[in-house]
């Protein structure tokens, strides 16, 4: 079964989510833009196997902490899609205009997909690229669980920035409309920042992207 527990850390108050198998213990960690310490904490603390780094998208604030959780813990960083690379290779001045961080770019070990899939233990998580916010953002879906980490594509009541470098409002829209909604109204969704919420609620109440269809 999965589980999860959401931790924000950075200035910007950025969801990591820290997910495990409940049958293997088997864990990642979900956009872990920094706060290491803690994190790793997290992890001990359930007495959890730390296995893999998985990234949404390349802003600091999601992946500044991936390289160090790779180089302590031997552990691969997978995702997010190589259209964000320019993104993981600007680090250093992406720490400056967010004003936190000394972070260095580094190649993830695995670039995701649109049709991929990652494992946890016995957990399955569908992957979906979902530009927009950034050209290379991508979603994890766990289809058995209704469960989805949708980084900052979708947020409770709004949707991602797309006033970045590359972003694409049209395409965020039409990443939410043909990606996510899709997979169902009851799947709960960890957004990037903020509260949960879920794809049926934000069908009826969102006034970026509401339809009411059922």
């Amino acid at each position: 079964m999965l589980e999860f527990e959401i931790i924000p850390v950075t200035p910007f108050a950025q969801n990591t989510t820290l997910v495990w198998c409940s049958e293997t213990k088997a864990a990642a960690l979900i956009d872990p833009g920094g706060e290491v310490d803690r994190l790793l904490a997290a992890v001990a603390g359930r007495g959890l196997a730390l296995q893999a780094v998985w990234l949404t998208h390349g802003h600091l604030d999601h992946c500044g902490g991936a390289l160090e959780l790779r180089e302590r813990n031997s552990i691969p960083i997978v995702g997010p899609h190589r259209e964000d690379a320019f993104w993981i290779d600007s680090m250093a001045q992406q720490a400056q205009w967010f004003g936190f961080g000394s972070p260095r770019g580094f190649v993830p070990d695995r670039w995701l997909e649109d049709g991929d899939t990652v494992t946890l233990g016995r957990l399955s998580f569908e992957v979906y690229h979902t530009p927009g916010h950034t050209p290379g953002h991508v979603v994890f879906f766990n289809r058995a669980g209704h469960w989805a980490q949708v980084g900052d594509v979708l947020f409770r009541g709004s949707i991602g920035r797309t006033d970045f470098p590359r972003g694409n409002h049209a395409q965020l829209l039409a990443s939410i409309r043909e990606k996510l909604w899709p997979l169902g109204r009851d799947v709960a969704f960890v957004p990037g920042h903020g509260p949960m919420s879920n794809f049926g609620d934000e069908r009826d109440e969102n006034p970026f992207v509401a339809d009411g269809q059922r």
